[in-house]
Formats: structure tokens, sequence, C-alpha cells
């Protein structure tokens, strides 16, 4: 079958699998905050000498950037800086007494939003007061997100001497027009300056974040953008799809469906990127994700180590991780649990002493072998399905087009990701979902697979 037509058939709306199950599947009535804390304290005494990660969610950004699918406050009052630092430190603080003991913590990650939105000082401040109550591991993977347009050299040197040793920057496209219309801008010279400066003061990780499928996105810009993005060569790449999703994210409402690049022309905005990468030496780790030889996430695809949470891929792994912020979610592999999304809502509830948790699930047995089925797929391109259970002939008869397209191999109870599948791991996934299958929903709520 031509790759046109796997296209057109396989273009359907699929979730990212950054969690099984996925947030709209969440059992909420059966939820309560305390299975949550248990949850946690388990998992945090199970693998207590790995450490745990901590997501921070730091939601404000100056400019709306009308493809945004995250949870965001825009504004340009930066008095709002030290009441939220102040509410997470709490948060912080607040989990520190559930665990019932100093953490140790493997990894941090800044996130938003526009963390560097906040000053180089508020940020230290920020980061100071979360290993005051913990043990920082001395190899703890560091990483932030930045704005090329305002990451200061300050920004990095303070950052540095936290320990954080990774820079992921948002540039999705250098094209103007494409800029103009998504309200995002950055130049090729301000990426270059923050990329040269981090590489100087010793950041050993640089991550760029690119967008195939933006509004008024030609081929040519695609060509164009990933030209520059390899002259300047990060170590990592992530090369996502646009989800447009107006209905959830009314910015995205400025533009329609007649301005964005669809089916055929999308999927050569994909193919034209990815072929241009590989052959400047970028592997493709998995779905969206590509790096260097050099880079941990090459080198944890590699050897088996590879993992798959809410920020993405990831090389760390720790069964614990703790989201703080507005609208962070925290795995502790047994459940998840999500805080509330809106800032207003959530420095009450610190404020208050009470934790901002608005929604959660608990999983059962069967859910955490098939989040283990979908984890192997997405990370390592095969899994293993036991025979035994309940719903393997479901499963298997979901597989049979999918092999018959060469997207599988099926060999005994063993599934294998072929180099076709690899571009259609969310609809092998779709295979495996349980709950998407009893209770398909009546309206879209997840983007296009391809």
């Amino acid at each position: 079958m031509s790759s046109t037509t796997l296209i057109k058939k396989y273009n359907v709306a699929a979730p990212r699998y950054t969690s099984y199950p996925t947030v709209p599947y969440w059992n909420e009535e059966l939820w309560d905050e305390g299975q949550w804390f248990n949850s946690a304290r388990n998992s945090y005494y199970e693998s207590s000498g790995d450490g745990i990660s901590l997501y921070i969610h730091l939601p404000f950004c100056e400019n709306l950037c009308t493809y945004c699918g995250c949870t965001t406050r825009i504004t340009k009052n930066h008095h709002v800086e030290e009441p939220y630092i102040d509410a997470v430190l709490k948060e912080w603080e607040m989990y520190t007494r559930v665990l019932g003991s100093k953490p140790r913590i493997s990894g941090i990650h800044l996130g938003g939003g526009t963390p560097t939105f906040f000053s180089a000082e508020n940020l230290a401040r920020l980061i100071n007061g979360i290993t005051e109550n913990a043990i920082l591991l001395p190899d703890a993977d560091m990483s932030f997100e930045g704005h090329p347009a305002n990451t200061t050299g300050e920004h990095l040197k303070t950052l540095y001497q936290c320990g954080f040793r990774r820079l992921s920057l948002g540039i999705q496209d250098f094209d103007p027009a494409v800029q103009e219309i998504i309200n995002r801008r950055q130049s090729v010279g301000q990426v270059e300056e923050v990329t040269s400066a981090a590489r100087e003061m010793g950041y050993t990780s640089v991550n760029y974040d690119l967008i195939y499928g933006l509004p008024l996105q030609k081929l040519s810009s695609v060509i164009n953008t990933i030209s520059e993005v390899i002259r300047l060569k990060p170590d990592r790449i992530a090369y996502y799809s646009y989800a447009h999703v107006p209905w959830i994210k009314p910015g995205q409402r400025r533009f329609t469906e007649k301005d964005l690049p669809v089916d055929d022309e999308k999927r050569t905005l994909y193919e034209q990127g990815r072929n241009l990468l590989q052959q400047a030496g970028y592997h493709d780790i998995g779905m969206d994700h590509f790096a260097l030889e050099s880079d941990t996430l090459y080198l944890a695809s590699r050897n088996g180590k590879l993992h798959r949470n809410f920020m993405g891929y990831t090389h760390e792994y720790t069964k614990l991780l703790i989201g703080l912020g507005i609208s962070s979610i925290s795995d502790s592999w047994y459940g998840f649990a999500q805080n509330v999304k809106q800032v207003e809502a959530y420095l009450k509830s610190i404020n208050n002493n009470k934790f901002p948790l608005i929604k959660g699930h608990i999983l059962t047995p069967d859910d955490l072998l098939i989040r283990r089925i979908i984890l192997d797929i997405m990370c390592r391109g095969k899994a293993i399905i036991p025979s035994q259970h309940s719903s393997y002939n479901d499963f298997m008869e979901r597989l049979k087009p999918l092999e018959e397209d060469d997207l599988v191999r099926i060999k005994d109870d063993e599934v294998l990701v072929t180099s076709t599948g690899k571009a259609f791991l969310r609809n092998i996934c779709m295979c495996f979902d349980q709950k998407l299958w009893l209770k398909e929903p009546l309206n879209q709520i997840f983007s296009s697979a391809v």
C-alpha cells in the first residue's frame, strides 16, 4: 500500500499516549486524594534509591502563541511571579510531609507557559527553595524550556549554577509569515545567540522544538527552517505535529482549517523534515523525537531505557513523578493526579493549606498491564501480549489490518513495529486501548494521528 493511501487510512483522531489510561478516560468517581497519596508513598518507598522527578509548571507568557495547546496565563504584569513561586514552594513542602522524609531528586524540569518569563533571581529562589527540602542527586537531570526571544545570559548563568545542564528552545518555524499568524516571533540570530551562550557556559544538551502542519506553512519554509536547525546542530529535536483543537484552545480560531496543510501536504512536510534530519545524523527515536548519537535520549533508546511520560520521551525513568503548579500531572506509576488549571484557584487552595488537586485515576491491574504494553510499543517498538489476557483476541483482531498493511509483525505473542509502522505508533497503541474501544468519544477530543 502506498504511503499516501496509508496516511488517508490511518489519519484518525488518536491519543498521544503520554499516559494510559489517557486523561479523558480517568475514573474520577472512584478516585480520592487519600488513594493518590497512598500510591505516591508506595511508589516513593519502593524506589527511594532512584529518586523522584519533579515537573514544575510556570504558566505565564507575555503574549499568546495562537498555536499553543498548553495551560497558560497571558500577562505583562511580572508582579505575579513571587506569589506563584511562594505557592509552588508551599505545595512542595506539603508533598515532603506526605512522603515523610527528605526526598532524593533525580530530575527537575521547568515547563510552561514560558519559564523564562520569570526573572533569573526568582527562578533561583524557586530551585533553591525546592532543593532545601530535598537531596539533589549528583547526576540529576535538570532541564528548562526557554523562549529564544527572552532567554537572557543571566537566565542561563543562574540556572547553570543551580545545576541545569539541558535547555529546550521553542522554535516551531523560522518563516516570517508563519511566525506572524501564530504570534510567535524569534529570529535565527536570537536562537543562535542563546544556543552558543549555553554551550559556552557548559550546557551539555540543547533541544529544539519544531512543529509541522502550522497555518501557512509550506514545504519551502520547513526546508529552510530545518536547514538552519541542522547548521546550529542541537543535540535533540522534537518535531511535533500541530494539534488543531480550537474547541479546546480558542486562540487557534485566529486561523481556520483552510490555512492548514492537511493530508498528503502535511505528511510531506514531516517526511521531508525527517529525511533532512536523518541525513544530518539525527536518529528517529520514536514518535516526534530525533537525537544525535552523543545525546542521552539516543543512548537510552539503544540500551532499552527510553521512557515516555507527560513531558514526552525522556532518558530518565523514575517511578514517582510529582507535578507542581497549575495543571501539572503527577504519576506514581500506580496512579495519576492533576492540579487545578486556574491560577486563582491554585493560589487559594495552597493558601488554605489544601492540595490543589482536581482529579485523578488509580490504575487497575488490567490498566497496569496495558500501560506496560503501550509503553513498550512507544519506547521499544515491540511488546509481549500475554495470551491469557481476557482481551487478547480483541487485540489481535484489531492488529490484523495493521499487519496486512505492514505496520506491525506478529510472531507468537510478540508484536513488532516495522519501519513503516514507526510513523503510525499512535494507531498501533490504539489497538490496545480498551477504554477507548469500550467508550468511543461522541465528540473529537484528540488530534489527528498523522
